[in-house]
């Protein structure tokens, strides 16, 4: 079994500042500002007021960062007087896993965030001042340092900018020419913090049991705020490793939409980068996971399993398999599931990766080739999708939308037709007995004649692909004197015929395997035999996505894939430039 071993190294990455980097300050209001990539922002308040300020000030912050957003809490961090300012220790305690946690619900309001909430201060012991003074690299290094800090000069040359810009390449690895913007006032706080006592750590509070050898599982597929609670509460625990089981293969056949969940190797590399980024001390090792349990029941060295209300039952699993292998029990130590109050329809009402795959649906996966060797109107869509995908449906609303569609599978029946350019040649292939009185071919007897049978199907496609592609684009040339617009391919083997050389995009109707044999057993007549058979002869939806730029599933009721192909249909008009 693979493992990926992950800890960055303490060196400053290409291109970063460590402390002497050029700085500027900025002076403009917010709402004139230009937008950065990547940010760091600095809470200073006492953890008791910031939770009641966190929804304004990530709002401010959300219009300055277009990216990846760090945050380190420094509750009373002083950025006034002569001294250097150093980092605050904050102990883990609920409290402050709680106000972590709605850092990420709050932020999950802005979708375009990839928000990480800095660890390297929260422990459950007191750290030295060396630990605390360290640069640490991120990733992403800042572009801009922001901070919810309160003062009364909004002057350029504020010295409590310069002191932030100090602390922060003093702190991070920081982009050469670092901005710092001060939110104050941009935001009202709710209470009034000159009142509040200064912030101290909670020792009495009770911390978070810790743990030298922690395991979580899950698919971790584009990673949430949702996930990084999870993981949040993982580097809390976890003193000396994370263990991380990523589920791989078997584990994702019923996942929903599983053609869309990224590879094994991205979501790895995505997992390692924010886990190394929010608490770098700690060694991750990320394997995969191909059966529910993987090394959590044969590592003598875990001591505690971390769950969700959902799979608790699974952690209860572990520890009877841990049992029987002789090792000791793990602590069990769950998490809440976060609710989205803005799901979409078809949904889950938890923030998850189905929701965020759904969402996909319509929208452009990867962008298209241009081939200046192909003219750029009319526009061609190859639509295309398995049998029983729910392909012509799409293809007739499209066609109700305003596209001008080209049926390629009509045009493979009228090769198969009398006279047909195919014909003669397919008979003589296979024989008169697939002929019906009438001398038509009888389809059922040359599909089962060719499904199952790779050599038998290559022989037929070699003779009738050729004729149905100059078919097609006889239609396509005569769409273009019509001077259609938009034209879509409504064909089935598309991919499989190598027909993308005449399409500017390829769009995939998709549907569940086992709701594709219902379909066909019902509309054909087939056995669930014939009907795999039948299915198992063309690509596959995972093979179908790699090569697609537009995704539509058809799982659900027609009114939920016209809202899709709706969608598509809109996104498309803006990719081509028509009203």
């Amino acid at each position: 079994m693979a493992t990926t071993h992950f800890r960055r190294a303490g060196v400053a990455l290409p291109g970063q500042a460590r402390g002497g980097g050029e700085r500027r300050t900025l002076a403009r209001p917010l709402g004139a500002m230009s937008v950065f990539r990547s940010g760091l922002l600095v809470l200073t308040a006492p953890l008791s007021a910031l939770s009641l300020r966190l929804v304004p000030i990530l709002a401010s912050a959300s219009r300055i960062v277009e990216d990846t957003l760090y945050i380190h809490l420094q509750p009373g961090l002083s950025l006034t007087g002569s001294s250097q300012p150093r980092s605050t220790y904050v102990p883990a305690t609920p409290e402050v896993y709680s106000l972590i946690n709605k850092l990420y619900v709050d932020a999950d309001t802005h979708s375009h965030l990839d928000v990480r909430v800095l660890l390297t201060n929260i422990r459950n012991q007191s750290l030295t001042p060396q630990s605390l003074s360290s640069v640490q690299n991120l990733s992403h290094p800042p572009e801009v340092i922001l901070t919810d800090f309160q003062t009364s000069d909004g002057g350029q040359y504020n010295p409590v900018k310069q002191r932030l810009e100090r602390y922060a390449t003093s702190s991070y690895s920081c982009r050469p020419n670092l901005i710092s913007v001060l939110l104050y006032p941009e935001y009202e706080p709710m209470v009034d913090e000159s009142e509040l006592p200064p912030w101290e750590p909670d020792l009495d509070g009770g911390a978070l049991q810790s743990y030298s050898d922690v395991v979580v599982g899950g698919t971790f597929d584009r990673l949430h705020n949702a996930h990084k609670i999870l993981l949040s509460a993982c580097c809390l625990l976890a003193e000396n490793r994370l263990l991380v089981g990523l589920s791989d293969k078997g584990l994702l056949e019923n996942k929903m939409l599983k053609e869309l969940i990224q590879p094994y190797e991205q979501r790895a590399e995505k997992l390692c980068e924010f886990l190394v980024d929010v608490k770098p001390s700690l060694r991750y090792d990320i394997v995969p996971l191909v059966d529910p349990y993987g090394p959590s029941i044969t590592d003598p060295d875990l001591e505690c399993i971390v769950v969700s209300e959902e799979t608790r039952k699974g952690g209860v699993a572990v520890n009877k398999k841990r049992l029987e292998n002789g090792l000791s029990e793990l602590a069990l130590h769950e998490i809440l599931l976060v609710k989205n109050p803005r799901h979409g329809e078809n949904e889950e009402e938890k923030i998850s990766s189905s929701s965020i795959r759904q969402r996909l649906l319509g929208t452009l996966l990867q962008p298209p080739q241009k081939d200046p060797a192909r003219p750029s109107r009319p526009y061609v869509i190859g639509l295309t999708g398995g049998t029983g995908s729910g392909k012509s449906s799409i293809a007739r609303h499209l066609e109700h939308l305003g596209a001008f569609r080209i049926d390629v599978d009509k045009l493979g029946h009228e090769a198969y037709a009398p006279g047909g350019p195919a014909y003669e040649q397919v008979v003589e292939e296979f024989g008169k007995d697939i002929l019906n009185e009438d001398g038509t071919i009888n389809r059922k007897i040359l599909g089962a004649k060719v499904f199952g049978n790779q050599e038998q199907l290559k022989c037929l496609t070699d003779i009738v692909w050729p004729v149905i592609a100059e078919m097609t684009k006889r239609q396509l040339n005569e769409a273009a004197v019509q001077g259609k617009a938009v034209c879509v391919l409504d064909a089935a083997v598309l991919l499989e015929a190598g027909w993308t050389d005449m399409v500017h995009e390829v769009w995939m109707a998709s549907v569940p395997e086992k709701e594709a044999l219902r379909r066909i057993m019902a509309r054909d007549g087939l056995s669930e035999e014939a009907a795999q058979n039948r299915l198992q002869s063309q690509l596959n939806s995972s093979q179908r996505v790699k090569q697609s730029h537009v995704v539509l599933y058809t799982l659900w009721e027609p009114e939920a894939t016209q809202k899709q192909v709706e969608k598509a249909w809109a996104l498309l008009q803006q990719r081509i430039g028509r009203d």
